[in-house]
């Protein structure tokens, strides 16, 4: 019913614009008669307005449909990424392979961390639907801007009226010039001059209530669409930041294990039993001088290197490492172990446990000693 009404006032609206056309032709314009220079100004700026909030109110339904649609999107990934999680933690819980548990450990970490994903991917399309869409949605639909609008198209309706007047006052005009003595038509031309006067001034008042109203609600859609952009950027942006974190750290333990297995499956080492002990000081020093540790040992001296894995001394002679610490290497053997000073204290350690760096944080290297 609301479509049916609002076709045949449009309807109407041509029909009465069709009408006055054909009256100008006859009586000629009325524009001089209903409008100065103000009422133009004003009837030009409100055509304006009413362009500006009509092409907003498109941009703004085009974000809630946008915003909708990657909402839906979006919940049919965390479910894909939620079933992965699912299957990949039951691998580690289930995995029978005889040769080691690295697989498994893998699977659960990767597990833990796609969890970890989905969950801030669900909070990010929740921020959407929340900060963006229904603030949004709410302003299409809301009451400001059919106000608006409505009173806009009142002082249309009545512009119009005053025009079609303008024009019956100048026909009552030229009946008068030709039966000067004719008191009927006096008469008539008075009233009708009076019913204009009394369209322009009610025209007046409307057009400035609806240019009011329409600078109100244009103000506000600029203000409050911009600040829905804003909050969906910065939603973006954080899932994005703590996604990144998640990888970063489920990337290092990762990489930790391979160079764990890396080490132990290494030719030097001894498989059957695992990692040999470290060697003595005076063994390292005769492996240092006439074996230079299968390229392993640095032909430059000494050198800085990052704690990738952590490593619990078992003997007086090791060195506890955790992750993130900083040591200064001396020497690296070629069974695997490498000599050098963490913390003021000094001892052995799997080499593979480290990564050298070339630059290190003055920071870091004073915790070092």
């Amino acid at each position: 019913m609301d479509a049916i009404r609002k076709q045949a006032t449009r309807l109407r609206e041509q029909v009465a614009k069709q009408q006055q056309a054909v009256l100008k032709q006859f009586y000629g314009s009325s524009d001089n008669i209903v409008t100065d220079d103000f009422e133009l100004q004003q009837h030009q700026k409100l055509e304006k307005l009413f362009t500006s909030t009509r092409t907003a109110k498109h941009f703004q339904r085009d974000l809630v449909r946008g915003v909708e649609g990657y909402i839906v999107t979006g919940s049919k990934q965390v479910e894909i990424g939620t079933k992965l999680s699912e299957d990949s933690r039951k691998y580690g819980v289930d995995n029978t392979c005889t040769s080691g548990n690295t697989l498994a450990k893998a699977a659960l970490d990767y597990a833990r961390a796609r969890s970890q994903i989905e969950k801030e991917r669900g909070n990010l399309l929740k921020a959407f639907g929340a900060q963006v869409a229904e603030p949004l949605r709410a302003m299409v639909m809301g009451a400001p801007l059919e106000d608006a609008r409505h009173l806009a198209q009142r002082y249309d309706k009545v512009r119009q009226e005053a025009e079609a007047q303008a024009i019956e006052v100048s026909r009552r005009q030229q009946k008068v010039r030709e039966a000067p003595g004719n008191v009927d038509n006096s008469l008539k031309v008075e009233a009708a001059e009076s019913k204009l006067l009394e369209l322009k001034s009610n025209m007046s008042v409307l057009g400035k209530e609806a240019v009011a109203a329409m600078t109100a609600v244009e103000s506000q859609q600029q203000r409050l669409t911009l600040q829905r952009l804003i909050a969906m950027i910065e939603s973006e942006r954080t899932f994005h930041q703590r996604v990144l974190q998640i990888l970063d750290q489920l990337e290092g333990e990762m990489i930790s294990e391979r160079q764990r297995i890396e080490v132990s499956l290494s030719p030097t080492s001894v498989i059957e039993s695992g990692t040999p002990p470290p060697p003595s000081y005076e063994e390292a020093n005769s492996i240092f001088n006439s074996n230079p540790a299968n390229g392993l040992t640095d032909s430059m001296g000494y050198f800085l290197a990052e704690v990738m894995q952590s490593y619990q001394a078992e003997t007086n002679v090791e060195l506890n490492l955790s992750v993130g610490d900083y040591v200064v290497v001396r020497k690296v053997s070629s069974n695997g172990w490498a000599e050098g000073e963490c913390k003021g204290k000094a001892g052995w350690f799997p080499y593979g446990y480290i990564e050298r760096r070339e630059r290190v944080l003055a920071s870091k290297i004073a915790e070092v000693f």
